[in-house]
């Protein structure tokens, strides 16, 4: 069995691309960086005479097991993963407040009779829901950025609760969204030929898939 000291540079940054998870390419860019790190140890090493295996051995032994390098990696990535998941959070969230009614307005049952109560509570709650999400994502994105300036392991923390705050938004609003359409489709038959709210669902099918998307990110990279 070889000792630790005998690990190349290919074999050593591929222990690390098996280890580490989160953004595709956030990944690469730590991985390219990583590669030019070593790079350079090595060239400097053959300059002061070594061999080219020796200097890599050298180069890879002084740059760090994957136990040693693994959670600084991680954690980068993991913040990389918030950020992506705050800002298509908050963007889809400051949309659907903006324009959510859009999708109803000049229809043919508009001004019809006054929808149940529970109804309106609903759609209420769906806008309070949107308006805890923008939040959330917000306080994500400020954490995060302080997090990585002060190296502050609580604010990482915090980082992360409002990660998990997030995703629980998400999912409340999933929830509440896809009842209050089920519920508008219930009561007004039209409503399923109505051009903007057919546009509409198409464009919000497209965000929850990329929030999906993201939120298996985060949680795969701080899970």
């Amino acid at each position: 069995m070889r000792g630790y000291q005998d690990v190349l540079m290919e074999e050593r940054l591929g222990e690390l691309a098996g280890q580490l998870r989160g953004p595709a390419r956030l990944k690469a860019d730590l991985l390219t960086e990583a590669r030019h790190g070593l790079l350079d140890a090595v060239e400097a090493y053959r300059e002061a005479g070594l061999a080219p295996a020796e200097a890599e051995r050298r180069a890879v032994a002084e740059f760090g097991s994957p136990a040693q390098l693994v959670p600084g990696y991680q954690a980068e990535l993991a913040a990389g993963a918030l950020r992506g998941l705050a800002l298509r959070a908050l963007a889809v969230a400051v949309v659907l407040m903006a324009g959510g009614d859009l999708t109803w307005r000049g229809s043919s049952w508009s001004n019809g009779p006054r929808p149940p109560e529970g109804y309106l509570l609903l759609s209420a709650s769906l806008n309070g829901i949107w308006a805890l999400v923008a939040g959330l994502a917000l306080a994500g994105l400020l954490l995060g950025v302080l997090a990585a300036r002060y190296g502050s392991s609580r604010l990482t923390r915090l980082a992360s609760a409002a990660g998990f705050g997030l995703i629980g938004g998400l999912a409340a609003g999933a929830l509440a969204g896809s009842a209050l359409f089920g519920w508008s489709v219930g009561l007004w038959d039209a409503a399923l030929a109505w051009p903007p709210m057919i546009i509409g669902g198409v464009l919000v099918s497209a965000a929850w898939f990329a929030l999906a998307r993201a939120s298996r990110c985060w949680l795969l990279a701080t899970c």
